[in-house]
């Protein structure tokens, strides 16, 4: 197998070809084309060549437009090619520069200087082509250890998040649906006056990520009121509503000692504020309407949505129509009438989210 570099010579002058035929052959394959048209065939062909030696003057298609065609297509964009032509001037150079060549050199030719540049040309494309495999290989290593991290972070958000499942064996699939409630409320609203300059796919992506961190401040909640089997009574209640600030705490922690990132403010948002009621009279700072962060009002709807359809020590598991309207009722008082909207217009992809993640303990849809 011939390994030589392929050079094709494009140019309707015999006298040319044959020099340079002569000049080229025993160091390279070389290829011969006798006009613009031929010489582009010739390039397209398989395997394509390593160089291009391009006359400027040819009657059918001049050199600078064979140049520009070969720079429009992507599989010889990147094909050196060196002009070869009698025009001297310097606004000739320029042009064909502009147009993608590597090099220019005026006839009547001088063959140390043609076999000079052919080699310096084909050696820079060579290191080109390394470059360029080696930049590809960095990318696709870059692109599995991101991969491999994003893993890794998914896990210990789940971890982190079953930690305090454990802790409360009525939460269940809880933290898997309410996360795709989230990104369907996202997703419904990302156009909606007042919400488009958050809800971006970035930010969307952190909402999903970061919504099962939710109730991590279970944690800090005793054992004696987090598991009893009844209702809470005023202190007991009161310490409750508490993990709220204890999962901004938790988070805070982490963010003093690994830094502050887009992932933990989110997922502290969503921790501190989804208890937060439009009407000002939820909790832990008792803020309202738009003073609560679009995170804290996404979630608020969507878990209390999942809260509804579940089985709890205090109540029974209501259907998703039961759901729903107990929902609606709270526009404009628990909710914020647009997050509340958009839960109306999605109501069927709720319901088809907490069949996908279903716990026994749900209530059966006819």
């Amino acid at each position: 197998m011939d390994d030589r570099a392929r050079i094709l010579i494009i140019d309707d002058e015999r006298f040319y070809i044959d020099v340079l035929v002569g000049l080229l052959r025993r160091e390279y394959q070389t290829f011969v084309a006798k006009s613009g048209k031929e010489g582009l065939e010739l390039a397209m062909n398989n395997p394509l060549p390593d160089l291009i030696l391009l006359d400027v003057l040819m009657p059918d298609m001049d050199g600078y437009e064979v140049c520009r065609r070969l720079k429009e297509d992507e599989r010889t964009r990147n094909v050196p090619v060196i002009f070869l032509t009698v025009k001297s001037e310097v606004d000739d150079e320029i042009r064909g520069l502009e147009l993608g060549a590597v090099d220019y050199i005026i006839k009547p030719i001088s063959p140390p200087i043609v076999l000079a540049r052919v080699a310096t040309h084909l050696a820079l494309a060579r290191a080109h082509c390394t470059l360029q495999q080696q930049n590809e290989l960095l990318e696709q290593r870059v692109a599995e250890r991101t991969s491999e991290l994003a893993r890794t972070q998914d896990a210990a958000i789940y971890l982190m998040a079953s930690l305090a499942e454990t802790r409360d064996n009525e939460t269940g699939q809880h933290i898997h649906r309410t996360q795709h409630y989230v990104k369907t409320l996202a997703e419904t609203l990302r156009s909606a006056p007042g919400y488009r300059e958050y809800l971006d796919d970035a930010y969307i992506d952190l909402l999903f990520k970061s919504a099962p961190l939710h109730d991590i401040g279970k944690v800090g909640v005793p054992d004696h009121i987090l598991l009893k089997p009844g209702p809470l009574q005023g202190e007991e209640w009161e310490e409750m509503m508490r993990h709220a600030v204890y999962g901004k705490v938790a988070i805070e922690r982490v963010e003093e000692d690994l830094g502050v990132c887009d992932f933990l403010e989110t997922a502290k948002e969503i921790a501190y504020t989804h208890h937060e009621r439009w009407d000002g009279k939820g909790y832990p700072e008792g803020l309202k309407e738009d003073a609560i962060p679009v995170s804290g009002r996404l979630m608020a709807v969507a878990d209390v949505y999942d809260a509804l359809i579940s089985r709890r020590v205090y109540k029974p598991a209501f259907t998703h129509e039961k759901a729903v309207q107990i929902l609606r009722e709270e526009r404009g008082a628990h909710f914020d009438p647009q997050v509340l909207d958009a839960f109306l217009a999605r109501e069927n992809d709720f319901r088809d989210i907490a069949s996908r993640f279903r716990d026994e303990y749900m209530a059966e849809e006819d």
